[in-house]
């Protein structure tokens, strides 16, 4: 069952052990920084701590806002505040006029039913008045002369 095909050598490794070095022999080698250091920024995480993070990798300042004007606005809008005053005027017109065309026409009314027909009898009677006198037409005057005498027989 020896197949020459399937056979291949496994090479294992075995590790040296380390052996600690004298410091007293061992010589002194200035140490360098491998990776450039970046600066640090301290920046609240979502709990409120602040946490360094690089500067590279932390977010955007946010934008100072810009101050607001706190002055106090008119309750309406100006032009509004027109159209509301037109519409106000406007219906005070209206009614006023319509009072004062009610008030004509009532007047109007009580004048013919009352005054008025006082007047026109009376019109009408002194415009006939002085067609009777007239000389003109046929008219017949009548006159009645009653003479009674008292005569005492006794």
């Amino acid at each position: 069952m020896d197949h020459p095909e399937h056979s291949t050598a496994i090479e294992v490794h075995h590790p040296l052990p380390i052996t600690p070095a004298d410091p007293c022999t061992a010589p002194l080698v200035p140490a360098t920084p491998v990776v450039e250091r970046q600066p640090i920024v301290w920046v609240p995480d979502a709990y409120g701590r602040m946490v360094p993070m690089p500067k590279h990798l932390a977010p955007p300042p946010v934008p100072a806002t810009e101050p607001r004007d706190l002055s106090p606005l008119p309750l309406l809008d100006p032009m509004a505040q027109r159209f509301i005053g037109g519409g106000i005027g406007g219906g005070a017109l209206s009614a006023g006029a319509g009072y004062g065309i009610g008030q004509v026409v009532s007047a109007a009314a009580g004048f013919t039913s009352g005054a008025g027909m006082w007047l026109l009898i009376l019109l009408a009677l002194v415009l006939r008045a002085p067609a009777r006198t007239a000389g003109g037409g046929s008219t017949v005057h009548v006159r009645k002369a009653v003479i009674k005498r008292s005569h005492f027989y006794g």
